[in-house]
Formats: C-alpha cells, structure tokens, sequence
C-alpha cells in the first residue's frame, strides 16, 4: 500500500532537525523581547553589583577585619606573585598586600567596597523617594504646587554639589557615612523630580486616568496606585543613574581628604595612597586595586542603566 506524507509529518520531522547558529540567535532574541528584563546588559550589570555585595559579606565570615587598623600587619607588601622595590615578594597571608601603614588591603577592600557601595545606595533611596513625591505633586497637582517645585528644582540644578559639600563638610569636620549619604542625598533629588514631573504631565492625559477621576478617586490613590507601576522602568533607570552620581560625589569628597575619617571607604583609600607618595614609591596596589573596584562598581550600574533603557524603550530592544 502506498503511504502519503502529510504536511503534519513533514513539519513534525522538521521539527527534529538541529537548529542553525542564525536560527538560535533570532530564538534568544524572541525570548528576550518577549521578557524584556532577561536582558544579557541588565543581567551582567546585577552580577558584578551583587559580586561587590558578596565581597562584603562572605569577606566578613573568612577573613580577619582586625587588619584594617593600623600597625596590624607588615609595611607595603604587594600581592602574591609580585616584589616591591625592595625585592619582597608577597605572601600567602596578605594575598592582596598591604599598605603604607600597615593594613591589609584585602580586609579594607572588604569593608571599603561595600561601604562605598552602601552611601551611593542610600544617597540615591533618599533622593529619590523625595524626587517621586515631588515630582508627582508638581506633574499632577499643578498650579503654584508645580511653579514652586520647578523653581526649586531648576535653582538646586545648578548649584555645583561638590563645592558646597566640600564647604560644609571642612567646616562640619568628621561625619558618618550615613551623614555623607544625607547630605549628598540634598543634590541628587532634582533631576528624578523633574523625569517624573515630566512623565506625569504626559500621562495625567490618558484615558485611565481620566476613568480614575471620575469614578472618585483620591488623588494619592490615582499617582501611587494608578500612574506610579507604570513608570517603574523610568524610575530604575533615573535610581541607578543617581546611585552613580552619588558615588562619583562620595569618591570626589573621599579624594579630597573629607567625608569619614576613620571608616575604610575605595575613596578614603585612594587619598591616603596619593597622600602618602604611593605613585613614588610604585605601590601600585595601594590605589590600583581600589580603582579597579570603583571601576567595576561604574562598569556594572552602566550596564543596568542600558539594560533598564531596553526595558523601556521597545525600539531599543528590537535594534540589540
């Protein structure tokens, strides 16, 4: 008896043959634009934050946080595989060597890294959760609300952060990093006030909200509940852009020699490296290794913030 094929079999047979390089591509892409936030961008920019974060944490169970005082280990030893100028070669028990004062550079990269991490996370939550409130009273209330907000905010905009930091705190003297997180927490709520104040001026006109009006509900109900999830990947992104300016202004005031005194921070290290003559005397390690870290801490909130803009931006996605 003869067989036939039918189109069924034929697509079910096709269906075993190994997918081509191209075909896998265009399937990666499908299943990202289909999720937007499995993103390779956004993903690898949480890996390298949360690497930072681990660092902290498991840092303080195996390693011993008594080397960061000074005095608690030998002078400017290098890493493990390197000499100093003097020919000493590091040892196993500073893997990351040590600095002019005798710390160990691995137990203040422990604490400092997440210290650094910890001001830009809080400085940017405070800005933040002002910039959203007022940003939405300006956006949605109006009137002399919105003037007095945008005046404020465009006066604040342009005064230069550091300089008035650097003023404050030469003459408040030593503060803690929750301090430090306060005050630059003052100069980095303008610019998410007047993203959200834009936005919100966009959506006051949807139909939604207009239905959420005029069924009676309260105005907190209609900005917290109706407007604010859908602006969730603009507010990530404005987050992540002012946990970055929070910690170049951090590092900025740690460089100069302000900001704690006492509790290890990257900026804090790398001042005391350069006040020391540590480019001199080629301690590389001293300010190197600390620079790495900021680097990776930028590198990973760059990556988010691209990563968060796919999210948003579907034309974005399409493109990558």
């Amino acid at each position: 008896m003869t067989s036939y094929s039918t189109d069924d079999d034929t697509a079910q047979a096709e269906s075993h043959l190994p997918l081509t390089r191209a075909e896998k591509r265009q399937a990666r892409r499908i299943r990202r634009f289909d999720n937007p936030w499995l993103n390779p961008k956004l993903i690898w920019g949480a890996v390298l934050l949360l690497g930072i974060v681990a660092l902290g944490l498991i840092g303080r169970l195996l390693w011993d946080l008594d080397l960061v005082f000074t005095g608690s280990a030998p002078l400017k030893l290098p890493p493990v595989g390197f000499e100093n100028l003097r020919g000493q070669p590091g040892v196993g028990a500073y893997p990351l060597g040590t600095d002019g004062a005798g710390r160990d550079m691995l137990a203040m990269i422990v604490v400092g890294a997440p210290n650094t991490l910890f001001v830009g996370l809080l400085a940017s939550l405070i800005g933040m959760s002002a910039g959203i409130m007022l940003g939405f009273s300006a956006g949605f209330i109006g009137g002399r609300v919105d003037d007095t907000i945008r005046v404020l905010a465009d006066v604040m905009i342009t005064i230069p952060p550091l300089l008035i930091l650097v003023v404050f705190q030469t003459s408040y003297g030593d503060v803690s990093l929750t301090m430090m997180a306060l005050l630059i927490a003052g100069f980095v709520w303008q610019s998410p006030t007047r993203l959200i104040r834009a936005q919100v001026l966009s959506m006051k006109q949807s139909g939604y909200v207009q239905m959420a009006q005029l069924s009676g509900a309260s105005t907190p109900h209609i900005m917290f509940r109706e407007m604010l999830p859908n602006l969730v990947p603009y507010l990530f992104g404005s987050f992540i852009a002012s946990v970055t300016t929070s910690i170049v202004t951090a590092v900025g005031l740690e460089v100069l020699g302000l900001g704690p005194q006492r509790i290890p921070t990257l900026g804090r290290t790398i001042y005391e490296a350069i006040n020391a003559g540590a480019l001199i005397q080629n301690l590389w390690w001293w300010w190197g290794i600390p620079t790495i870290l900021l680097a990776v801490i930028f590198i990973g909130l760059l990556l988010i913030n691209l990563g968060l803009d796919e999210v948003s931006n579907p034309r974005l996605r399409k493109l990558s």
